[in-house]
């Protein structure tokens, strides 16, 4: 980066073992990342190379043996469980793969959850959650439950939920994949317009090279490590 930015997360020698009885598995290796604020980061790479492992470190959801990570300026080595709940709650967007909708719920009911789990008012939390569904386009489906819902409608039911509680980072685990490439190409767009708009942090991991090109910079990953990261010339 020629310009100093806010970091949003520092990684320095990040090392996870899993421990399977006699046998210690080393999967990530001593690995090295800054996210900046206002970046949208692809992190890329085989299957199992630990792609999953270290997002899963990075928010907390995995402890790790070695190393140093900061995100948001927090030291997760140095909260508790609690404190890493509560903390991933309020800082931290999770777009899944496969959606995670509950189907008894309607798409304005599923937004409003990472809400109401915090003690949101529910009239305050539906008002919210309307506006955000308005945001991505769904305005006028905020009724409708899941299984009435297209794979690309329930992706962008989905990014609302996410984005809701306007936090400060934001994961997506492989969010096009289970769209096809028209639906895939409106959720990148659609993502990459919301989180500049509110100045969110994002990071992608994801397969489909398809979508590479809404990146500011790839991190590439093999066997537990970043062996390199590409800056996107826009």
């Amino acid at each position: 980066m020629t310009k100093k930015r806010d970091m949003i997360l520092h990684c320095q020698d990040i090392v996870k073992i899993y421990d399977e009885g006699e046998l210690k598995v080393k999967v990530l290796h001593e690995i090295n990342l800054d996210v900046y604020k206002g970046e949208l980061l692809m992190l890329v790479g085989p299957s199992g190379c630990g792609k999953t492992t270290f997002v899963s470190v990075i928010t907390g959801l995995l402890g790790f043996e070695g190393g140093e990570c900061k995100v948001l300026g927090r030291d997760l080595s140095k909260m508790s469980d609690e404190e890493k709940t509560i903390f991933r709650g309020k800082e931290i967007g999770f777009v899944f793969q496969s959606f995670n909708l509950i189907p008894a719920l309607s798409a304005i009911e599923n937004v409003a959850l990472p809400l109401t789990i915090f003690g949101v008012d529910k009239k305050e939390a539906l008002s919210r959650s309307l506006k955000m569904l308005k945001a991505v386009g769904l305005g006028n489906k905020e009724n409708f439950l899941p299984g009435n819902l297209s794979g690309g409608q329930q992706q962008r039911v989905a990014i609302a939920r996410a984005l809701v509680h306007n936090p400060k980072l934001v994961i997506c685990d492989e969010p096009t994949s289970s769209l096809d490439h028209k639906s895939g190409q409106t959720v990148m767009e659609l993502l990459t317009k919301l989180i500049k708009e509110n100045n969110m942090t994002m990071i992608v991991v994801t397969h489909d090279n398809r979508i590479y090109k809404y990146a500011d910079r790839i991190a590439h990953m093999e066997d537990g490590k970043i062996n390199k990261i590409e800056e996107i010339k826009k």
